[in-house]
Protein backbone atom coordinates (compact mmCIF):
# COMPACT_ATOMS: atom_id res chain seq x y z
CA UNK A 1 0.00 0.00 0.00
CA UNK A 2 1.45 3.65 -0.82
CA UNK A 3 1.82 6.12 1.66
CA UNK A 4 -0.86 9.51 1.69
CA UNK A 5 0.81 12.22 1.42
CA UNK A 6 0.99 13.92 4.77
CA UNK A 7 -0.38 11.47 6.28
CA UNK A 8 2.18 8.17 6.26
CA UNK A 9 0.19 4.90 5.93
CA UNK A 10 -3.55 4.77 5.72
CA UNK A 11 -4.74 1.85 8.09
CA UNK A 12 -8.50 1.06 7.14
CA UNK A 13 -11.68 0.86 9.29
CA UNK A 14 -11.56 -2.61 11.16
CA UNK A 15 -13.50 -5.43 8.84
CA UNK A 16 -16.41 -5.55 11.81
CA UNK A 17 -16.92 -1.79 10.84
CA UNK A 18 -19.37 -1.04 7.47
CA UNK A 19 -19.20 2.85 6.17
CA UNK A 20 -22.57 3.28 5.02
CA UNK A 21 -23.02 7.38 3.64
CA UNK A 22 -26.76 8.12 3.58
CA UNK A 23 -27.75 11.45 1.66
CA UNK A 24 -31.13 12.61 2.96
CA UNK A 25 -33.39 15.76 2.97
CA UNK A 26 -32.00 17.98 5.28
CA UNK A 27 -35.47 18.80 7.19
CA UNK A 28 -36.49 19.03 10.60
CA UNK A 29 -36.48 15.50 12.65
CA UNK A 30 -34.52 13.03 9.87
CA UNK A 31 -31.53 12.28 12.20
CA UNK A 32 -33.74 11.68 15.10
CA UNK A 33 -35.53 9.32 12.92
CA UNK A 34 -31.91 7.89 11.92
CA UNK A 35 -31.01 7.37 15.56
CA UNK A 36 -34.74 6.15 16.11
CA UNK A 37 -34.32 3.16 14.28
CA UNK A 38 -30.89 2.09 15.81
CA UNK A 39 -32.14 2.09 19.19
CA UNK A 40 -35.28 0.37 18.24
CA UNK A 41 -33.25 -2.10 16.13
CA UNK A 42 -30.60 -2.35 18.84
CA UNK A 43 -27.61 -1.88 16.35
CA UNK A 44 -24.60 0.18 16.96
CA UNK A 45 -23.39 3.08 16.16
CA UNK A 46 -19.28 3.50 16.15
CA UNK A 47 -19.37 6.93 14.76
CA UNK A 48 -21.98 9.36 13.22
CA UNK A 49 -21.01 12.65 11.50
CA UNK A 50 -23.58 14.69 9.77
CA UNK A 51 -23.42 17.96 7.25
CA UNK A 52 -24.91 19.75 4.54
CA UNK A 53 -24.22 17.52 1.17
CA UNK A 54 -22.11 19.99 -1.11
CA UNK A 55 -23.42 22.83 -1.96
CA UNK A 56 -26.88 22.15 -1.74
CA UNK A 57 -28.73 22.73 1.29
CA UNK A 58 -31.81 20.89 0.54
CA UNK A 59 -29.78 17.73 1.14
CA UNK A 60 -27.61 16.48 4.31
CA UNK A 61 -24.62 13.32 4.02
CA UNK A 62 -25.21 11.63 7.06
CA UNK A 63 -21.72 9.16 7.47
CA UNK A 64 -22.39 6.39 9.99
CA UNK A 65 -19.71 3.89 11.14
CA UNK A 66 -21.85 0.44 11.84
CA UNK A 67 -20.83 -2.34 13.91
CA UNK A 68 -21.59 -4.84 11.33
CA UNK A 69 -21.56 -7.86 14.58
CA UNK A 70 -24.87 -5.56 16.13
CA UNK A 71 -26.97 -6.73 12.65
CA UNK A 72 -26.80 -7.68 9.11
CA UNK A 73 -25.65 -5.03 7.24
CA UNK A 74 -28.72 -5.85 4.66
CA UNK A 75 -30.91 -5.66 7.44
CA UNK A 76 -29.56 -1.96 8.76
CA UNK A 77 -29.99 -0.89 4.35
CA UNK A 78 -33.27 -2.04 4.16
CA UNK A 79 -34.15 -0.14 7.33
CA UNK A 80 -32.84 3.23 6.18
CA UNK A 81 -34.32 2.73 2.64
CA UNK A 82 -37.85 2.60 4.75
CA UNK A 83 -37.49 6.37 5.72
CA UNK A 84 -38.88 8.77 3.96
CA UNK A 85 -36.27 11.06 3.61
CA UNK A 86 -33.26 9.00 2.83
CA UNK A 87 -32.72 9.70 -0.83
CA UNK A 88 -29.52 7.39 -1.11
CA UNK A 89 -27.92 4.86 0.70
CA UNK A 90 -23.97 3.48 -0.44
CA UNK A 91 -21.89 1.21 1.97
CA UNK A 92 -18.10 2.22 1.80
CA UNK A 93 -15.91 -0.52 1.74
CA UNK A 94 -12.95 0.18 3.95
CA UNK A 95 -10.64 -0.69 0.83
CA UNK A 96 -12.47 1.72 -1.43
CA UNK A 97 -12.93 4.51 0.84
CA UNK A 98 -10.71 7.25 1.97
CA UNK A 99 -11.77 8.15 5.44
CA UNK A 100 -10.69 11.03 7.85
CA UNK A 101 -11.57 12.42 11.23
CA UNK A 102 -10.61 15.24 13.46
CA UNK A 103 -8.85 15.43 16.50
CA UNK A 104 -8.36 18.10 18.93
CA UNK A 105 -6.66 18.31 22.21
CA UNK A 106 -6.23 20.88 24.91
CA UNK A 107 -2.33 19.74 26.73
CA UNK A 108 -0.72 21.43 29.27
CA UNK A 109 2.79 22.31 28.72
CA UNK A 110 5.95 23.96 30.67
CA UNK A 111 9.75 24.25 29.82
CA UNK A 112 10.15 20.61 30.32
CA UNK A 113 7.81 18.95 28.15
CA UNK A 114 7.68 21.50 25.26
CA UNK A 115 10.52 19.99 23.36
CA UNK A 116 8.79 16.09 23.37
CA UNK A 117 5.49 17.48 22.91
CA UNK A 118 6.59 19.71 19.62
CA UNK A 119 8.44 16.60 18.70
CA UNK A 120 5.42 14.50 19.21
CA UNK A 121 2.73 16.44 17.21
CA UNK A 122 5.49 16.65 14.22
CA UNK A 123 5.92 12.93 13.87
CA UNK A 124 2.38 12.87 13.76
CA UNK A 125 1.30 15.92 11.04
CA UNK A 126 -0.29 17.24 13.93
CA UNK A 127 -0.55 21.04 14.65
CA UNK A 128 -0.82 23.47 17.25
CA UNK A 129 -3.75 26.42 16.47
CA UNK A 130 -4.25 27.65 19.69
CA UNK A 131 -1.69 28.70 22.70
CA UNK A 132 -1.48 29.86 25.95
CA UNK A 133 1.30 30.37 28.16
CA UNK A 134 0.48 26.70 30.15
CA UNK A 135 -1.35 24.89 27.60
CA UNK A 136 -1.88 24.46 23.72
CA UNK A 137 -4.52 23.25 21.75
CA UNK A 138 -3.50 20.86 19.04
CA UNK A 139 -5.54 19.68 15.83
CA UNK A 140 -5.02 16.15 13.37
CA UNK A 141 -6.89 15.66 10.77
CA UNK A 142 -6.04 11.95 9.70
CA UNK A 143 -7.21 8.59 9.23
CA UNK A 144 -8.94 7.24 12.42
CA UNK A 145 -5.87 5.15 12.94
CA UNK A 146 -3.63 7.72 13.20
CA UNK A 147 -6.20 9.91 15.33
CA UNK A 148 -5.13 6.66 17.39
CA UNK A 149 -1.88 7.17 17.75
CA UNK A 150 -1.58 10.68 18.51
CA UNK A 151 -4.57 9.85 21.35
CA UNK A 152 -1.96 7.22 22.78
CA UNK A 153 0.85 9.64 22.17
CA UNK A 154 -0.63 12.50 24.10
CA UNK A 155 -1.02 10.03 26.82
CA UNK A 156 2.22 10.80 28.34
CA UNK A 157 1.20 14.30 29.22
CA UNK A 158 -1.23 16.13 31.11
CA UNK A 159 -4.53 16.80 28.87
CA UNK A 160 -6.45 19.24 30.07
CA UNK A 161 -9.22 17.72 27.09
CA UNK A 162 -9.40 15.81 23.84
CA UNK A 163 -12.22 15.24 21.63
CA UNK A 164 -12.33 13.59 18.05
CA UNK A 165 -15.69 13.80 15.86
CA UNK A 166 -17.14 10.94 13.75
CA UNK A 167 -15.95 10.02 10.81
CA UNK A 168 -16.01 10.90 6.81
CA UNK A 169 -15.68 8.84 3.81
CA UNK A 170 -16.19 9.06 0.71
CA UNK A 171 -15.82 6.23 -2.43
CA UNK A 172 -11.84 5.84 -3.52
CA UNK A 173 -11.38 7.50 -6.99
CA UNK A 174 -11.77 4.81 -9.85
CA UNK A 175 -13.74 2.99 -7.24
CA UNK A 176 -17.85 2.59 -7.26
CA UNK A 177 -19.52 2.42 -3.84
CA UNK A 178 -22.32 -0.40 -4.02
CA UNK A 179 -25.85 0.91 -3.08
Amino acid sequence: MSPEPFLGDVAHTPVRHHILSVLVENKAGVLARIAGLFARRGFNIYSLAVAPAESHARFSRVTIVVDAESAPLEQIMGQLDKLVNVVEINDLAPVDAVERELLLATIETDVANRTSLLDTLANAGAAIIDVDPGAVTVMLAGTPSACDALERALEEFARVELHRTGRVALPRLGRAATA
